[in-house]
């Protein structure tokens, strides 16, 4: 992106009544940002929204200075802007009216032709809650996602952690500049980080980690995503909003349940019950909602594989398969007397041994 029209984009942010959606309307109407502060009055005041307040306020070029320190720091961290116009920017997010006009970003962050998914859920995260994280995100690294989260207590960092642990890309979302990070103690991560995805923000480098903040950076975290994942969440909380706004982007969701008696399994339970999520058990579950393809992951066919090496309880499912093929996931469970919550994950690691392959509506069959 040219200089003068980054200039431009993040002086209109600074035009007291100008957020992102009207700033985009008025670069939509003008041709570009440097076109709206070079608009003449008439045309300006022909825009629905756009009064005499307003274009007094598009008047005073002060905001200009403000700009100018901000690039300066930019440039002083190599960090990266993202307009939304431009091919960098994330794309699903250029589809979300009220996503930001410009990102900043540090670290070394690849969008081309990867998975997006976010992970959220209760700063106040249990050992289960961890536990399933860990092994959500291991079941997932063959198809190489990029795990996106808030950086926060819970188990945002424990996603990252796992996607790091993984060598998956991970991207925290920042509520704040990209001058500091919050919580501190997370700040021994960042490098790690850094190498293989980093941060994101919409927040300038004068920007406090404000209680406000955090809400607004959900939509970000919501929006780039083909999906979003709750583990554990009370009954209200931050990663609900995630949820709300995924759900309002046409975004899949899911939900981790729990018992009705576990305080931090009410918000999943909520979701499910009224609709609002898809409830997730493994990542077979999200990989055959989302229809990833996993041809491409799978190691070579079964006929060419001398050695695979299976569990008792995989060399079971094939045997039965082989006898009885194609099969429903929940009759496979009851015939070879295995639990539901354990099958699904079974026969995720079979398929990427090659063994097995899914067919439409949930069945399975033998290679």
């Amino acid at each position: 992106m040219l200089h003068t029209e980054l200039l431009h984009a993040l002086a209109l942010l600074k035009v007291d009544g100008i957020g992102d959606i009207v700033a985009k309307k008025l670069i939509t109407h003008c041709g570009s940002a440097q076109a709206v502060f070079e608009a003449k009055k008439k045309a300006l005041l022909a825009i629905d929204g756009v009064g005499e307040v307003l274009f007094k306020k598009l008047q005073d070029h002060s905001v200009f200075q403000l700009v100018e320190k901000e690039l300066q720091f930019v440039e002083q961290q190599n960090i990266s802007c993202l307009y939304y116009q431009e091919a960098s920017y994330p794309e699903r997010l250029k589809h979300c009216i009220d996503g930001p006009l410009v990102l900043f970003q540090s670290g070394n962050i690849d969008f081309q032709n990867r998975k997006l998914i976010n992970i959220v859920g209760t700063r106040q995260v249990t050992p289960y809650g961890t536990e399933f994280t860990k092994k959500l995100i291991a079941d997932l690294a063959p198809l190489n996602p990029i795990i996106v989260s808030g950086f926060a207590y819970g188990i945002d960092i424990v996603a990252h952690q796992a996607a790091m642990e993984n060598n998956l890309q991970t991207i925290g979302v920042l509520a704040h500049g990209l001058n500091q990070i919050y919580p501190k103690m997370h700040q021994k991560y960042m490098a790690k980080m850094e190498q293989n995805g980093g941060f994101m923000t919409e927040f300038w480098s004068t920007s406090n980690p404000d209680r406000e903040n955090f809400i607004k950076r959900n939509r970000i975290v919501a929006g780039m995503c083909e999906a979003t994942v709750v583990i554990e969440s009370a009954e209200k909380g931050g990663s609900l909003i995630t949820a709300n706004l995924a759900n309002d982007y046409n975004r899949d969701v899911f939900a981790v349940p729990g018992r009705v008696s576990d305080k931090f399994s009410q918000g999943c339970n909520n979701l499910i019950k009224t609709q609002r999520a898809h409830l997730l058990n493994s990542a077979a579950d999200l990989i055959y909602i989302l229809n990833w393809d996993l041809q491409e992951k799978k190691v070579t066919p079964i006929q060419k594989q001398l050695f695979v090496s299976l569990t008792d309880d995989e060399q079971k499912i094939y045997d039965y398969l082989q006898n009885k093929q194609p099969e429903l996931m929940d009759i496979i469970a009851l015939d070879c007397d295995l639990p539901i919550f354990k099958i699904s994950s079974l026969l995720l690691n079979m398929e990427l041994k090659g063994v097995i392959r899914p067919l439409p509506g949930k069945l399975f069959e033998a290679i």
